[in-house]
């Protein structure tokens, strides 16, 4: 993997990315030339309409779309033209992941769905570091439960301890809320943030919610596979950077 000296005191660069798929009536583009810089340890918002290009632009950056044109260096690594293997490797060492759909594994345990990135890069006492992840959201009772056993904030709370619990440079959330009712929104939001604040790992939050997005030093508005707008809300924390 190489490192771009470009982009070396960003945690994300984008620079002109497409993304264009097929469909049955011709190619669609969803991406339309994306720059994008975000600083080490800020919390960007991205805000826009249904099928404006948010979730596309998160699994590019993620490595799990390939993009069609254009330039992606995450945590100081272009990972753009990377092949699966070396992409499934950079997203392990590199990249947290919350869904709005959770995506645990249903037929492990609480305790065993934190531990599996960790067990997969071959990472000593596992499960230590998944139960204390789990304790710090909250869930220290819960490590043997699956997640059918669990509500539904209970089992966002699991991916986002399985999201931080390799400490990522960076940390994608999708809609985390989307499945929640606003009370348990608030709650594993308030913990988002929180992770965020420990790790000083930097946020890219994808949400429909205005109030949500206000919390973030930036807030990114998408809008036909561009970014229509970049702004910093008057009430935003500052930016926390690592020491270059």
């Amino acid at each position: 993997m190489s490192e771009n000296p470009e982009s070396a005191g960003a945690a994300l660069h984008l620079e002109d990315v497409r993304l264009t798929l097929s469909s049955n009536a011709g190619e669609v583009n969803i991406l339309r030339g994306i720059d994008l810089e975000v600083g080490r340890g800020e919390t960007v918002g991205v805000v826009g309409p249904s099928g404006s290009g948010k979730t596309s632009m998160l699994m590019v950056i993620a490595g799990l779309e390939q993009p069609t044109g254009g330039t992606i260096t995450a945590a100081g690594t272009r990972i753009s033209g990377l092949g699966e293997d070396a992409l499934a490797l950079f997203r392990r060492d590199n990249i947290g992941i919350v869904f709005q759909d959770f995506h645990l594994v249903p037929t492990m345990t609480a305790i065993e769905n934190v531990a599996l990135p960790l067990e997969f890069a071959g990472r000593d006492k596992a499960f230590d570091s998944a139960r204390e992840k789990l304790e710090a959201v909250g869930l220290g009772h819960r490590t043997s439960h699956y997640p059918g056993q669990l509500s539904g904030g209970e089992q966002q709370r699991v991916a986002l301890a399985r999201a931080t619990v390799t400490d990522p440079a960076v940390l994608l959330a999708d809609e985390p809320t989307g499945n929640l009712d606003s009370a348990t929104g608030q709650a594993v939001m308030d913990l988002l943030f929180e992770m965020h604040e420990r790790l000083n790992t930097t946020l890219i939050l994808v949400t429909h919610e205005r109030v949500v997005a206000e919390r973030c030093s930036r807030i990114i508005h998408i809008a036909d596979g561009k970014i229509a707008d970049d702004e910093r809300p008057a009430k935003a924390p500052p930016v926390q950077r690592s020491a270059e």
